[in-house]
């Protein structure tokens, strides 16, 4: 009897576990300085922010707080929830939002996400339950800004480091899973938090395994081992059979991310306008999408995503020509005798980017330009490379929302430490737009100047803007309760059971 009881409880435990696959490990699981994906994924299940936006992805509604409303223009009133909870049981309250503030504006703490903060004049507690945020004027996303994980006060009041600090492995939410184990290069535990606000999730417990390997979580992906992932272009068109189609669901959407080449634009070798219009008109993008996307993607023409109101249509990507290309390069001091070379670098933590950069340096030396590419590892890649922006090029996407602020990655002042200006653009004309938008509050007058932008940015060419894959996501269809949006699947994922 005691054989079969134990049997039972591990079939439950096993029910009750959702497999979930991060190619790398987390860098630091406190949101306010998340910047890899793997590190944003996994601190999504633990901490909450005041708002986030519902499940068609235009409005946006309370999390953390109940109810907000603009007392004014430039003044925002939040109403927190009464009787939330940290995950070590002490009461969230309105210091700890004043406390986030105060964190990420500190110069202590080295994060691109304070930028958007920027605008906000002051952070005032009403009571323990209000907040009222004031801004210098006018701001687009005053609200969307909020969408910031809350950190709690009492835990990191006395952290003197918080980039270096034992929170960032050890993290303390609000949210629906907490942090049951961290093992680097193996798995991350997450556990239901019986005191979640909501409500208790449904599933017991989230296993995130690390594998660096594509090819190894695709084989644990078919064998039933992850419950939910994405696969690759190829694998999805000749690498599945009708057993993995009947045991799990698929949902393909384009994704809310583009793949680039990013020029370092600090060295003087593509300070020249001319060099970066070559190598522009030296790529076939198209190609690109029918080689390694197998068809599912389209061209990216510029830095916001097709289905945004900053999208413009009037912008077209560059055909791919050869002649003029070698002109370009003549006129800029290159030839046959003086080739101009460079390095791309990039990261093998994305199965496609390596390919990629081999079919660019291909295609590249159809006009004499000699590449050499460097493939690393992602933390190496992030520490050596991207950090200290010790690179000719990178190799990289960017996730957007439907509402990005450009601020962020093309302002000038964003060119700093910790900034995601990663490549030195700076535009005196782009800025002055981007100025403006942020400052305006009317809808069409945000759109109108974000059109601009993309305009002025794409004719810059400080990227050459190159894909917009499509997400193929797979899910198990012993797991119930999905409800596949625009978004993709994870709205109410604390609602899902699986069987």
């Amino acid at each position: 009897m005691k054989f079969v009881l134990l049997l039972l409880q591990s079939v439950w435990l096993i029910a009750s576990t959702l497999h979930l696959s991060a190619s790398t490990n987390p860098a630091r699981l406190n949101p306010l300085i998340a910047t890899d994906s793997a590190s944003a994924s996994i601190s999504g299940f633990i901490f909450n922010a005041l708002v986030k936006y519902d499940e068609s992805g235009q409005k946006i509604i309370g999390d953390l707080a109940e109810s907000y409303r603009f007392v004014t223009p430039t003044i925002i009133e939040f109403k927190l929830r009464h009787g939330v909870k940290w995950q070590d049981g002490e009461p969230f309250t309105a210091a700890d939002v004043l406390f986030t503030y105060d964190l990420i504006k500190s110069p202590k703490t080295i994060t691109p996400y304070a930028s958007d903060f920027r605008v906000i004049k002051n952070v005032r507690i009403v009571d323990d339950y209000t907040v009222r945020v004031t801004y210098e004027k006018p701001y687009f996303k005053a609200l969307e800004v909020w969408m910031m994980g809350i950190v709690p006060r009492h835990i990191l009041i006395h952290d003197t480091d918080i980039m270096s600090s034992t929170f960032n492995t050890h993290p303390i939410g609000t949210g629906p899973y907490i942090l049951k184990q961290l093992e680097f290069s193996k798995q991350i535990v997450l556990e239901a938090n019986p005191e979640y606000f909501e409500h208790r999730p449904k599933i017991d417990k989230i296993v995130f395994h690390v594998i660096s390997d594509p090819m190894t979580r695709f084989l644990m992906l078919k064998s039933g081992q992850i419950d939910v992932d994405s696969l690759e272009p190829m694998q999805y068109e000749r690498q599945l059979d009708k057993s993995f189609k009947k045991n799990f669901a698929t949902l393909e959407l384009p994704s809310h991310s583009y793949t680039y080449l990013g020029f370092n634009l600090r060295l003087k070798k593509f300070q020249d306008p001319r060099v970066r219009q070559a190598l522009s008109l030296a790529i076939d993008r198209q190609k690109l999408i029918d080689i390694l996307f197998l068809k599912h993607g389209r061209v990216c023409t510029g830095p916001f995503l097709p289905g945004s109101k900053g999208f413009n249509d009037s912008i077209q990507a560059p055909k791919q020509n050869l002649s003029q290309a070698k002109a370009l390069l003549k006129e800029a001091g290159y030839d046959s005798v003086h080739p101009f070379e460079f390095e791309i670098a990039t990261s093998n933590s994305n199965a496609i980017r390596p390919y990629a950069a081999e079919i660019i340096q291909r295609q590249l030396l159809e006009i004499g330009v000699k590449v050499t590419l460097r493939v690393m590892e992602w933390q190496a890649f992030l520490n050596t490379v991207v950090a200290p922006r010790k690179f000719d090029t990178v190799l990289l996407g960017w996730s957007l929302s439907l509402t990005p602020d450009p601020y962020a990655l093309w302002h000038s002042e964003s060119d700093v430490q910790g900034g995601f200006n990663l490549v030195g653009y700076h535009s005196a004309s782009t800025d002055r737009l981007i100025e403006r938008m942020e400052s305006s509050t009317d809808p069409e007058t945000i759109a109108a100047l974000q059109r601009q932008i993309f305009a002025s940015i794409v004719g810059d060419n400080p990227y050459l803007f190159l894909v917009i894959p499509n997400e193929i996501n797979v899910y198990s269809r012993r797991l119930s309760g999905i409800k596949p949006t625009i978004n993709g699947i994870w709205e109410d994922y604390i609602d899902w059971e699986k069987k």
